[in-house]
């Protein structure tokens, strides 16, 4: 059997069907309450060469306590379509974690001062929320452009993105 799998490491980017994802601004991210009721919010996000997805949250924010009490979470990103074969998307599910000041909150904070040079002006305001990674550990890209329903999967493992049998 092929591997299909592709290493992640800074000499090898992720596919371009999955970065090109990176320049929208916009991802819902979902969590689940401690009782078990959905959640889903919209929010600016970066992402670095591994699709961490980097954002800021009010920690007093619904999803924020989810987060707080069970870090898994699913988001998913995709530009505005007006007709059924223009649309396209990344669904992933994941871990979120807050980002600890340090090393770690001041690289992700470069990544997203880059995507959004405005935040420059407003560090003093950000102070007040958290910083937050989303790590997917599983990805699927949906392109009506490719044909209806077309799909494909990767799970993410060991530093790899592995493509799961489900990709059509």
């Amino acid at each position: 059997m092929r591997d299909n799998s592709i290493p992640l490491s800074d000499d090898l980017a992720l596919p371009s069907e999955i970065t090109e994802f990176n320049e929208i601004t916009t991802m819902t991210i979902a969590t689940t309450g401690e009782s078990g009721e959905p959640h889903a919010a919209a929010v600016y996000f970066a992402g670095d060469w591994r699709f961490n997805l980097f954002f800021f949250s009010s920690p007093e924010s619904t999803h924020a306590r989810d987060i707080l009490a069970d870090g898994r979470a699913a988001a998913t990103i995709y530009p505005e379509c007006r007709g059924w074969q223009d649309i396209r998307g990344l669904q992933l599910r994941g871990t979120v974690r807050q980002l600890a000041h340090g090393l770690e909150w001041e690289q992700a904070w470069e990544i997203f001062a880059a995507k959004f040079p405005f935040v420059a002006e407003l560090r003093p305001v950000v102070a007040g929320n958290e910083f937050y990674v989303f790590e997917p550990v599983w990805l699927r890209l949906i392109d009506n452009r490719l044909g209806f329903g077309h799909k494909q999967e990767w799970r993410l493992e060991g530093g790899s993105l592995v493509p799961t049998a489900r990709s059509v």
